[in-house]
């Protein structure tokens, strides 16, 4: 495409457009229509000129002008009570389901990885003694040693903000650094699960899982459902990356990234919960089947949050993303 005569050709156009964007709200009733026209021919000679004449200075005015454009047709939406009830029962639920074949294996197999190193830390006491010392190892499993008194060392409701916050900040960086192909997050995992795994495996050999489990199991289940969604999200971002599909990678990734950041904003929100869990129930004096059937019932409330009000938003054509208006508009796509 020859720029010169491309620009020569629709100067005029786009000089009429920036006149009428002046104009603001004294438009008649032809000249607005004229605006729209306008608008849509420029955003077109902009799609032209990025995909067969890149020109930095031309392509930066006419982004300018359709953006200006865009705003004035459309109209300044803000954000209102409607759109944070949309984003609870039916955007963040719909995301999360349909995240679902990433998230599901990934928690399998973190929990399984886990387990298995609870296993092998109980079963070889070698591996204890590569732990710490046997003083220490008495000491964290002891009947009222550091294990159990760990939730209540502080009151609870600062426990509960810094267990909230540390959690919600490792949810996110599952989120943000999954656009690095997935590396990070794995590595994220491994440590949960090597540190839960520890947990297990010392408080077997001492014969005291039970009281482990009834500690773990109140806060665990929600929070850590919480950090394999965020950490699925983040891997399939990552691979996103690898395999965009029919859309363009930066398109794709997009799409995804606006995804990736209503899910933290809504993980936090369900951390939020785990965090009270762990500050107020897990180190209270209620019994231990008490504590974790409270554990249950939050989780069992969170799943069926995801797979009943997540499952028909999804099926109605809920993606997770910001409504269609406030997208940037994209063009098609060859088959």
């Amino acid at each position: 495409m020859d720029l010169d005569v491309f620009v020569a050709a629709h100067q005029a156009q786009w000089d009429r457009l920036e006149q009428l964007l002046g104009r603001g709200r004294r438009l008649t009733g032809d000249e607005a229509d004229e605006l729209v026209a306008l608008y849509q021919r420029t955003a077109t000679h902009l799609s032209l000129i990025q995909s067969s004449a890149p020109d930095p200075q031309l392509t930066g005015r006419l982004t300018q002008l359709v953006a200006r454009a865009r705003s004035t047709v459309t109209g300044t939406r803000r954000a209102s009570w409607r759109d944070a009830a949309r984003f609870f029962t039916a955007g963040f639920p719909a995301a999360v389901y349909r995240s679902r074949r990433w998230w599901i294996p990934t928690a399998l197999l973190s929990t399984a990885l886990g387990v298995l190193i609870g296993w092998w830390i109980a079963t070889h006491p070698e591996v204890q003694g590569a732990v710490a010392a046997p003083e220490h190892l008495k000491e964290l499993t002891r009947p009222g040693g550091e294990y159990e008194t760990y939730y209540s060392s502080h009151p609870a409701a600062s426990f509960a903000a810094k267990v909230w916050t540390n959690n919600a900040q490792a949810a996110a960086v599952c989120l943000v650094l999954g656009a690095f192909l997935g590396l990070p997050v794995l590595w994220i995992l491994f440590l949960n699960m090597a540190n839960l795994g520890v947990g297990l495996g010392l408080m077997a050999s001492a014969g005291r899982l039970d009281v482990f489990l009834g500690l773990i199991l109140p806060h665990g289940l929600l929070e850590l459902t919480a950090v394999f969604v965020a950490a699925g999200t983040g891997l399939r971002l990552g691979w996103t990356v690898v395999d965009p599909g029919p859309r363009t990678r930066r398109a794709a990734l997009a799409e995804q990234g606006r995804a990736a950041l209503g899910m933290a904003i809504g993980l936090a929100v369900v951390l939020f919960v785990s965090g009270l869990l762990e500050g107020f129930v897990t180190p209270s004096g209620l019994p231990t089947w008490a504590r974790i059937s409270i554990g249950v019932a939050a989780e069992a409330a969170f799943l069926t949050y995801v797979f009943v009000l997540g499952g028909r938003a999804a099926q109605a054509g809920e993606v997770g993303d910001v409504e269609e208006a406030d997208r940037t508009a994209t063009l098609p796509t060859a088959a």
